[in-house]
């Protein structure tokens, strides 16, 4: 896959899954710090089922996330296409 997120990088930001009681905020906060660290790179496709699963929360979860993102413009939406980091 052309814009898949490299795994030793993915390793290095979750060393483990989060439990339930964390929520969108803690997945906002780390793609969030992704996207400044250049780890997530312009025009990168983001997939809520691979974010999902990397975080171990449902899809909404990461969907939270990825609007939270967008009103700080940090990533855009296009419905039906994808998420894309700004």
């Amino acid at each position: 896959m052309k814009n898949r997120i490299p795994d030793e990088v993915l390793k290095e930001m979750f060393p483990k899954k989060l439990n339930r009681l964390q929520s969108s905020d803690v997945v906002y906060a780390q793609l969030k710090k992704m996207i400044l660290s250049g780890k997530l790179k312009e025009e990168q496709r983001l997939r809520r089922e691979e974010f999902a699963q990397i975080f171990g929360v449902s899809e909404t979860v990461v969907a939270r996330a990825f609007s939270q993102l967008k009103k700080i413009g940090m990533i855009i939406i296009k419905p039906r296409v994808g998420s894309y980091v700004v």
